[in-house]
């Protein structure tokens, strides 16, 4: 969907008020390499052309961004950053990050309230989020519960994330919480998957290369984030996303901007902030399938909907792991999973 044909006047009016006496203003963001063709027909134009300024854009993955951070903590060279709610926790607790002036911004009110202020500090607000699920065959077995990723039909024929992507970590939650042990040390669900090693077929570390294990018919279940449901869904098999009895495991990435960045450049952010928040964008970049939207007053399509976390009853419903947690526990998860998953 075109922007141009969708972008009303609530968010071009508040940006034409405060950006059309201001000229030749710079705003440099870091954002994820994901989309960004899109991201500059949807996003990028469409705001220098309603603030009269200029965006410059980097893109890199969040280690990158958080070193050019720190690196730059007194004289900042990035206005706005966008990035993983425990990879905002990490600079955050570094002290390298800036409140959100959060009553500047037209759409807070209409934010879904896990969005408003993940951090619980004022630091970040959220812009996406996405559940993540099992997908599996059902022409080969059901799926009502996490723990049915170790029914005997689905032996060697399940993969589960590696520990150390975003979800290898939630997928252990989820896991322990079907054995009714909740412990944040998963130590428990870890050695679930230990002993049944042998029967999981891959560890993966992108979708593409489990879609890919799933066409070849050597994968028949798995966690897979909402955002890579199409990759599955669209495949020819008889491909369903589970509701489990435990529920489903959320994750967002958040906007934030660094310390000590100059005022005019903080102006701007919350401007481009607004704007990103806007109803207008956000439906945009959810009918493009890129973005599920955090503004609760987005309807999207039925169609885009179905590679989408769409809807307050599901949003309300997922299960969000505290980013303190992951920052906390992600070493010892890590050689816990080199021990006993690996070994």
């Amino acid at each position: 969907m075109k922007l141009k044909a969708i972008l009303g006047g609530a968010a071009a009016t508040a940006l034409v008020a405060s950006g059309a006496l201001a000229q030749d203003r710079t705003l440099t963001i870091s954002v994820y390499a994901f989309a960004q063709d899109e991201f500059k027909e949807l996003v990028y134009d469409p705001f220098e052309e309603i603030c009269n300024c200029e965006l410059v854009v980097e893109t890199g993955n969040s280690v990158e961004r958080m070193s050019k951070i720190e690196a730059n903590r007194d004289n900042p060279v990035i206005d706005m950053a966008v990035m993983s709610l425990h990879d905002a926790l990490s600079l955050s607790r570094a002290d390298l990050l800036q409140p959100i002036e959060t009553s500047t911004l037209s759409n807070y009110d209409d934010l879904f309230e896990v969005a408003k202020d993940p951090l619980g500090n004022g630091e970040a607000v959220g812009y996406t989020l996405y559940a993540t699920s099992v997908v599996y065959r059902s022409d080969k077995v059901t799926i009502d519960s996490w723990a049915d990723l170790f029914q005997n039909d689905l032996a060697g024929r399940v993969a589960l994330p590696d520990i150390t992507t975003n979800q290898g970590a939630r997928v252990l939650w989820m896991l322990g919480k079907a054995m009714g042990d909740e412990d944040m040390s998963l130590a428990a669900p870890m050695a679930q998957v230990g002993e049944k090693a042998d029967d999981i077929a891959t560890f993966y570390q992108r979708s593409s290369q489990l879609a890919q294990l799933v066409q070849q018919d050597e994968v028949w279940a798995a966690p897979v984030g909402r955002f890579a449901w199409s990759r599955f869904k669209d495949n020819g098999l008889d491909m369903v996303w589970a509701e489990p009895a435990e529920g489903q495991f959320g994750d967002m990435n958040v906007m934030v901007m660094p310390a000590n960045i100059p005022e005019e450049n903080a102006e701007l952010a919350l401007e481009f902030m607004d704007f990103w928040l806007s109803p207008e964008i956000q439906l945009a970049l959810a009918e493009a399938q890129i973005d599920s939207p955090v503004n609760s007053t987005v309807e999207v399509s039925d169609e885009a909907a179905e590679g989408l976390t769409v809807g307050a009853d599901l949003i309300e419903s997922l299960h969000f792991m505290e980013p303190a947690v992951i920052l906390d526990n992600r070493d010892q998860w890590l050689n816990d999973w080199n021990d006993t998953v690996i070994k």
